[in-house]
């Protein structure tokens, strides 16, 4: 993967520390952000000038415990990491910390930088906008990205509790899973803009190009299942990563020049939050403290009837 970015016109060393994205992806489960990308969303987009090989990384204004960024197009995959590791410096000197960003582009998994937090003894939170997904609760045009929010923090567990979720209900991957196994997409994920609820598979993919379908937030379509909750996660997520840094929002980030039908860049806004945990507790009890509950959970009853085990997060 490294060399392939050297290939595109990437520096080396940043190409170096974006394969390593992409590949916590892959170790860690999330086949969906990994190498799989690689191609279509970052060489691809490099070769179409629609994402810069290389860019300038400037603060444009900085404090103790807080900084913003400007990616100036560079790829996702550096800006990212570097943001994170100035947060956790920040945040390791003064307690805590936060960095927003805007004009970078696709950042990968966001679970590889609150792992990145908690690997420091932090409590490590991001979340990042993108291209419109999402219709608000009651609407059918699609206004928000599938913006995750995402919480990584130390356990002494083999592993740490990290989730990363989007705020929709499901996303295109998923959806494009059901239609290599000729299934149909379950109802409430999906609506258009007639107002229908949608379960065709190929329809919904085509639709969804062309902003025809929306995906809903957390909850699905309506109100009944709860879906104004997603819909505000997704709206708080968007706000972090746009309104702090004077960012694009998702609405003007669909990647398609309404005018002429051209590819055109979408400069995404991430932001990033880290907490030293040292500064509440010694790390070792609050590890203990995270392990000892969540081995409660995975203890817990089972669903007879269910996979025959609790899972936590991470």
């Amino acid at each position: 993967m490294q060399d392939a970015l050297v290939a595109a016109g990437v520096p080396p060393p940043e190409a170096a520390v974006a394969a390593e994205v992409l590949e916590w992806a892959d170790l860690h489960g999330v086949s969906t952000h990994g190498i799989g990308r690689l191609k279509p969303i970052y060489i691809d987009r490099i070769l179409a000038g629609i994402l810069k090989p290389t860019a300038p990384f400037e603060v444009i204004v900085e404090t103790e415990t807080t900084a913003v960024v400007d990616g100036h197009g560079g790829l996702g995959l550096y800006i990212g990491p570097k943001c994170m590791d100035m947060c956790i410096e920040k945040a390791k000197k003064h307690g805590l910390a936060m960095v927003v960003t805007r004009n970078s582009t696709h950042y990968g998994a966001a679970g590889y930088y609150v792992d990145k937090a908690q690997e420091h003894g932090c409590i490590g939170i991001t979340g990042t906008n993108a291209r419109p997904s999402i219709a608000p609760t009651f609407g059918v045009q699609p206004m928000l990205g599938t913006n995750p929010i995402t919480f990584g923090m130390p356990s002494d567990d083999p592993f740490p509790f990290i989730l990363d979720c989007a705020t929709s209900v499901n996303q295109r991957g998923k959806i494009e899973k059901y239609a290599r196994e000729g299934k149909p997409t379950p109802p409430g994920q999906v609506v258009d803009r007639d107002g229908n609820v949608r379960t065709d598979t190929d329809g919904i993919l085509k639709d969804l190009q062309t902003g025809y379908c929306s995906l809903a937030p957390l909850g699905g379509v309506g109100t009944d299942m709860g879906g104004y909750k997603g819909y505000g996660y997704a709206t708080v997520v968007e706000l972090l990563s746009s309104a702090l840094c004077s960012g694009t929002t998702s609405p003007d980030l669909s990647g398609v020049d309404k005018a002429t039908g051209n590819k055109k860049a979408m400069p995404l806004g991430h932001f990033f939050i880290a907490i030293d945990v040292e500064r509440f507790l010694p790390v070792g009890e609050f590890k203990n403290n995270m392990g000892k509950f969540l081995r409660q959970l995975r203890e817990s009853e089972k669903d007879p009837k269910g996979l025959g085990r609790i899972y936590t997060a991470g």
